[in-house]
């Protein structure tokens, strides 16, 4: 038997003992079972359990797209008419996240409903807590560690008019340096301050991307476009900067105020068509 040293994103180490040469934990024989929690649907209102349909939905279009960091980064929603929060449980990949497994949490991070058993990641809950209490109407919030979205986060130009995607965004973004893994919560004042009133996306130095949304397909709608942006932004500069051009201060405006017109961004078409391709996938995130 030996010792294998497991690398944790607090940048703990811990020993895992394991035995023979394919590395099986001891006495597991590596027969992991998936992680499996009972409907909720009997149990929670109406409103409850269409939002954590729609938040799961999220998460699973999101291990489509490649917005997964491990069991890392978290999406979460307030619970209708309520304090509460939906988010994720600690140590599913975003694959087996359903609409059953979600943790129900106060507006402190006291475990509410815990179907799995497996808590939450506190340093999701000081963001995601952050920014649902200073910004009371939103509800919805995604944060992701996607690549490009971490390169950008990375650059002091932040994110450039460079696409039309980076449009949609170009007036409501924001910015918040960079004080290390989100564990304290005197930080959150800063976070808070950072995003003001008004701003819906936020790039997080050296982090990631942070949206908020009155609803889930809102800030997941603004989640795909920044990190569109961002994916052409990291292309685009891989060529040299000196050729690149960008979109003028007026014109980035003007495409701005044209995505929130109406019919500039077609949510309730957007939505409809990916939850039908989670479908047509026999993708069960209603469980």
């Amino acid at each position: 038997m030996r010792d294998r040293y497991v690398a944790t994103a607090a940048g703990v180490s811990f020993q895992v003992p394991v035995s023979g040469e394919d590395g099986k934990v001891a006495g597991k024989e590596g027969n992991l079972k998936p992680v499996a929690a009972s409907s909720v649907r009997q149990r929670v209102s109406n409103e409850e359990w269409e939002m954590r349909c729609d938040l799961a939905a999220a998460y699973q279009l999101a291990a489509l797209f490649k917005w997964t960091d491990l069991i890392y980064t978290h999406f979460s929603a307030r619970v209708p008419c309520t304090e509460h929060l939906l988010i994720n449980p600690y140590g599913l990949m975003f694959e087996e996240i359903t609409a059953s497994t979600l943790v129900k949490i106060d507006k402190d991070g006291n475990i509410i409903d815990d179907p799995t058993g497996l808590g939450i990641n506190y340093a999701g809950f000081v963001i995601h807590g952050c920014v649902h209490e200073a910004r009371p109407e939103i509800n919805c919030v995604i944060h992701t560690h996607t690549r490009a979205g971490v390169a950008v986060s990375a650059q002091k130009c932040g994110l450039l008019a460079l696409s039309q995607h980076s449009l949609r965004v170009y007036a409501m973004l924001s910015y918040h340096d960079y004080e290390g893994i989100a564990l304290d919560l005197d930080e959150r004042t800063r976070l808070a301050g950072d995003l003001g009133p008004r701003s819906k996306t936020m790039i997080l130095r050296n982090h990631g991307l942070l949206t908020l949304g009155d609803t889930v397909k809102e800030a997941f709608e603004l989640m795909y476009y920044l990190d569109c942006a961002c994916q052409i932004q990291v292309d685009a500069l891989a060529g040299g900067r000196v050729e690149v051009g960008l979109i003028s201060e007026q014109t980035a405006r003007k495409g701005f105020e044209q995505f929130e017109r109406p019919g500039g961004a077609e949510l309730h078409k957007e939505w409809p068509a990916l939850l039908r391709l989670l479908d047509r996938k026999g993708i069960a995130y209603r469980n």
